[in-house]
């Protein structure tokens, strides 16, 4: 199966899924997640209006984007560790796994202009994920909104592994419901959910997702 085809086919699905959802008349973001992806088939998917691109790791990102020279933009979807915030403030238009004040406050003191962020919140309370707990994300959010360089959207979530539709489902509603409280508590809009990918977006869906991050579902499987 082509690129292309698989973005037919993702389409598809995710229509169905928001058909499912009541939630017909919405839109979708799809970052395409392109660890382990050459870069012809990045390429095919930008051709093919897949042209917001996650990356996990930031020495991948170095390598690839130079290399892309049609429009795009790329998220950090990985844990950044600190040493390397001073090059991912210059590579991403957006950091999605923002989950300490000190993260927070060197992002904004190392961005050259005003870095858009989601902050990661650990929702299946799996030890071995990052993110922070849903119960300590208000005192960074609290901090957050003093940084005048961070742009807060939204909220972001991996889900269970291995995937089960009831516990997957708990953790993304978990992600909306921490999102209204924090919306609520600090009079703030958080527009982006970002929950989903290749084997659990459809759950994501019915929970509230607007935007999935999906690898093998866009470009098949990994080079490693």
């Amino acid at each position: 199966m082509t690129v292309k085809e698989r973005i037919e086919k993702l389409k598809e699905q995710i229509n169905e899924a928001l058909a499912r959802a009541g939630r017909e008349n919405e839109s979708i973001i799809i970052v395409g997640v392109t660890k382990g992806i050459d870069i012809p088939r990045i390429i095919e998917g930008i051709e093919n209006g897949i042209n917001i691109l996650g990356e996990n790791r930031v020495q991948e990102a170095r390598e690839k984007i130079p290399q892309i020279t049609l429009p795009c933009q790329w998220h950090l979807i990985g844990h950044l560790q600190k040493n390397k915030v001073k090059y991912a403030v210059k590579l991403f238009k957006m950091i999605q796994s923002v989950d300490n004040e000190e993260l927070a406050e060197l992002i904004n003191k190392k961005t050259p202009e005003r870095m858009d962020i989601l902050i990661e919140i650990n929702t299946s309370g799996e030890p071995q994920k990052y993110g922070v707990s849903p119960d300590e994300a208000g005192k960074l959010v609290e901090s957050i909104l003093n940084l005048p360089n961070l742009r807060l959207l939204g909220l972001m979530t991996v889900g269970p592994y291995p995937v089960d539709e009831k516990k997957s489902r708990k953790a993304f509603a978990l992600l909306r419901e921490t999102r209204d409280r924090l919306e609520k508590e600090f009079g703030i809009s958080l527009p982006i959910l970002s929950m989903g990918m290749t084997e659990d977006f459809e759950y994501a869906i019915l929970e509230g997702a607007n935007m999935l991050r999906i690898g093998r579902g866009i470009y098949g499987e990994r080079n490693y």
